[in-house]
């Protein structure tokens, strides 16, 4: 597995809790970048999916409608181990099709909507995010207050997760392929690995990134200054490694 590489903004202690990513205790859902009308020949399907990767939805509901896999649209992708919420097109006069064949328990329409154009990759704002922690004693519970206090003042480095690179973790691999092999991009699910390589990238910077402000802080202007200009050329040298 792809060990992630990152700098830590905030040098608390660690936090005591159980923590296991189940379909019971994490939550994500989609915040769409448009709203969605009662107009427009594309259906927007807004889906509750359980246990389910997004790759693994897409084709249930190509089998569903008899639709290509390219010609069914969504914004990202969703973890498998959760229960997430996410929003999918098809073309509407498939919509018939959907509502007859569709029939597994793990997969729920909570909402249909319309609009005049398919959704594409990335057209997201964000994603809402809940987990459940057991065993949190009082004393940690008090310590997460305060490190989300922090976090609410002073921002947090947000790195990519694993769940960017894949169930393997070798999606940026394939990515870094694909974006040195000089060829142009094929369907969506090319995208999505140059996309994991672009990740694996910017988790690369962002480590060095905070690595530099908690070094910058600790240091006069000018060491800080020297030190910044040193860290940036490794991470230069680094990447033309690539």
């Amino acid at each position: 597995m792809y060990q992630m590489r990152k700098t830590y903004a905030y040098a608390h202690s660690s936090i005591a809790f159980d923590f296991e990513q189940t379909i019971e205790r994490f939550f994500v859902e989609e915040i769409p970048l448009f709203r969605f009308s009662d107009k427009g020949s594309n259906l927007i399907l807004k889906i509750k999916k359980t246990d389910m990767s997004t790759f693994k939805l897409i084709t249930v509901i190509a089998k569903a409608t008899g639709l290509e896999q390219r010609d069914i649209g969504y914004a990202g992708l969703k973890d498998k181990n959760a229960t997430t919420i996410q929003y999918i097109s098809i073309p509407k006069n498939h919509e018939r099709e959907l509502i007859a064949n569709l029939t597994t328990e793990k997969i729920e329409i909570l909402e249909k909507k319309y609009s005049k154009f398919p959704i594409k990759i990335g057209q997201l704002k964000g994603n809402k995010f809940a987990i459940i922690l057991h065993d949190v004693s009082l004393e940690a519970s008090k310590k997460i207050k305060e490190v989300a206090q922090q976090m609410a003042e002073h921002g947090i480095p947000n790195y990519y997760g694993y769940q960017r690179f894949g169930e393997d973790s070798k999606s940026f691999e394939q990515g870094r392929d694909i974006a040195h092999s000089g060829k142009k991009l094929k369907g969506a699910k090319e995208k999505l690995l140059v996309s994991a390589y672009q990740s694996y990238l910017y988790n690369n910077w962002l480590s060095s990134r905070v690595h530099i402000s908690s070094t910058v802080q600790k240091n006069s202007v000018e060491e800080g200054a020297t030190l910044r200009g040193l860290l940036y050329l490794t991470i230069l040298m680094s990447w033309s490694m690539y």
